[in-house]
């Protein structure tokens, strides 16, 4: 496992993961404080264009995560992701709902369901 030296030298990164999604980049990066203590930095970099000409930049925000918060940050997030899936669900199931109902509505043809 390769260690880089961050600016500053208060802070080594130990493992380093990087997500490209669309637009954006986002960094997990595993590093080592002054008291050997591990924490996750969690880096999302994202692509600006300047409105004055200027070349482009990228805008960074960072979130530090503490070993003592991991189980309660992991059920967040969990507890989160599992909303907007259960949400994009209904939302499949409402749309195709309405999408069956607009075309019997408009359709002459009969349509009849026999189970023997």
């Amino acid at each position: 496992m390769k260690k880089m030296q961050v600016e500053g030298g208060d802070k080594e990164i130990l493992y380093s993961k990087t997500i490209k999604a669309g637009k954006r980049i986002y960094y997990l990066d595993v590093k080592k404080n002054l008291k050997d203590d591990l924490f996750l930095a969690v880096t999302e970099s994202k692509k600006v264009q300047a409105k004055n000409g200027s070349p482009i930049a990228f805008e960074k925000h960072k979130i530090f995560l503490y070993k003592e918060d991991f189980d309660k940050f992991m059920d967040g997030m969990s507890d989160v992701i599992n909303y907007i899936k259960q949400c994009k669900s209904a939302e499949k199931v409402q749309g195709s709902l309405v999408t069956d109902e607009s075309q019997s509505e408009d359709s002459d043809e009969i349509k009849l369901d026999i189970d023997f």
